[in-house]
């Protein structure tokens, strides 16, 4: 990490069908081996599941299901003399989103079966229902951030 300065923010562009930041940072982690469109038709698919058995909009359906699986803490390693503290820490909006996808799409990755279309789809839904790995994932963050607690006083 460059001591100097800030590196600049990338911008993200906007997915061509649902015109959502969202939606392409989300296909960009569920790229692999640089193949973007599969991870596209991957996406768009799932999309199309969950809008046919749910009969809501799917973007609603997701950005509900980002917000349930974001931590709104998180524990970071801290060095005070010879000990290691894991002190807890807010997490900024788009680190938060960021751990949100990823959390989804490993998730989804680990389900049992072989398609990816239906694993991701009902991996989001589980999200949006409040159940799922990606939030069980948050809520063992934040416990561990709450066990923690009495650490807050050490700073970075």
């Amino acid at each position: 990490m460059s001591r100097r300065r800030k590196s600049k923010k990338r911008i993200i562009l906007e997915d061509p069908i649902y015109n959502s930041t969202l939606v392409s940072m989300l296909i960009n982690r569920i790229l692999l081996k640089g193949k973007k469109s599969l991870a596209q038709h991957i996406f768009y698919q799932a999309m199309k599941n969950i809008q046919e058995s749910s009969q809501q909009d799917p973007i609603e359906i997701l950005k509900k299901a980002v917000v349930n699986a974001t931590p709104l803490v998180e524990v970071k390693s801290r060095r005070v003399g010879g000990a290691t503290y894991q002190v807890p820490v807010e997490v900024k909006i788009d680190r938060g989103n960021t751990l949100a996808l990823r959390f989804l799409i490993k998730s989804a990755r680990n389900r049992p079966g072989k398609n990816m279309i239906i694993k991701l789809g009902n991996e989001i839904l589980d999200a949006y229902n409040n159940t799922g790995n990606s939030v069980k994932k948050k809520e063992e963050i934040h416990k561990m951030a709450e066990a923690n607690k009495a650490f807050t006083t050490i700073r970075f």
